[in-house]
């Protein structure tokens, strides 16, 4: 990304005292942000004067000549800085979309993925094919809740569903909390402060499926993950360790001591992981067969293991 001088700035360039409307405030943000290499320019800049205004992006084109007061010009200028200083919409924002949801985000949590959706619909159409029980309750497991986003979705998906959400992350459980308590579904969802299983000691052979998004970037390449992602999204949510499965060996190992016997463990995976993945449950005994789920794009993204019945 080129390097940002505050002269070259959308405010500026205009003259703080010339009229300016919505019309012209996308044109001159969505210029800006494009000339400094931003992909998204367009949609980021709809979404930072959405925020000003206090309008939804499909708003902003009814209303096209609204001028804008300095306040809000000064104001979107801020914005429009910190975007350009590489710092992600959905931090700048506070908001996310996820499964039709919306999500509040902070820098304390990883910013919800499209891509893990897939993880949220494998393990809605899983547990409706293996739990085929009237007034069936399901107990779930979510390892790293981070904003919550895969706990709350399930939850609101399955109104009889329980499901336990740890995080090693105090700040990343709070922000969780809000979520599911947004999206009415506070009761539902236990929000645990701790290192994987820790919260959970007590719940030996539990539950009924465990799901997580581990960290699975290698460490040798957070350096080249884009900027707006290695410098200001959380470190322990990216890092996987060395080769990109530390947590997904601790889930291997601990795992089935959790589950049911019967139960599931579903995952999300980097791409061309799936195979390493796998042989790690594979290694272990007690499970059954891994199923490789890929996403929209082609790429492998979800790994689904079970526990053998005794």
């Amino acid at each position: 990304m080129k390097r940002v001088m505050r002269g070259e700035f959308l405010i500026a360039q205009s003259g703080a005292s010339s009229p300016m409307t919505v019309r012209q405030a996308l044109q001159e943000g969505t210029g800006f942000l494009s000339r400094l290499g931003i992909e998204s320019a367009r949609l980021d800049a709809e979404l930072l004067l959405g925020m000003v205004l206090g309008q939804k992006r499909e708003e902003l084109y009814l209303s096209f000549e609204r001028r804008l007061g300095s306040r809000q010009r000064r104001e979107l200028q801020s914005l429009l800085e910190r975007r350009a200083l590489g710092e992600p919409i959905a931090y700048i924002t506070g908001r996310r979309e996820f499964w039709s949801l919306d999500l509040l985000v902070t820098s304390d949590v990883l910013v919800p993925r499209p891509e893990t959706e897939l993880l949220v619909e494998v393990s809605i159409v899983l547990m409706e094919a293996e739990f085929q029980i009237s007034n069936f309750k399901f107990q779930i497991l979510d390892l790293g809740t981070g904003s919550g986003n895969i706990a709350v979705s399930l939850a609101k998906e399955k109104g009889d569903s329980e499901i336990w959400a740890t995080d090693l992350s105090l700040e990343a459980v709070r922000v969780a909390e809000i979520n599911a308590a947004h999206h009415g579904v506070k009761r539902q969802v236990h929000f645990l402060q701790g290192d994987a299983f820790k919260p959970v000691e007590d719940k030996r052979e539990f539950f009924h499926m465990i799901v997580s998004n581990p960290p699975y970037v290698r460490r040798g390449e957070v350096v080249a993950l884009p900027r707006d992602v290695r410098a200001w999204e959380p470190l322990s949510a990216l890092d996987g360790g060395i080769d990109g499965l530390d947590l997904y060996r601790r889930i291997a190992a601990e795992g089935h001591l959790y589950l049911r016997n019967g139960g599931f463990i579903a995952l999300e995976i980097g791409d061309g992981m799936a195979e390493e993945a796998c042989a790690l449950f594979k290694s272990v005994s007690v499970y059954r067969e891994c199923k490789i789920h890929r996403d929209y794009a082609g790429k492998e993204r979800v790994v689904v293991i079970q526990k053998r019945m005794d």
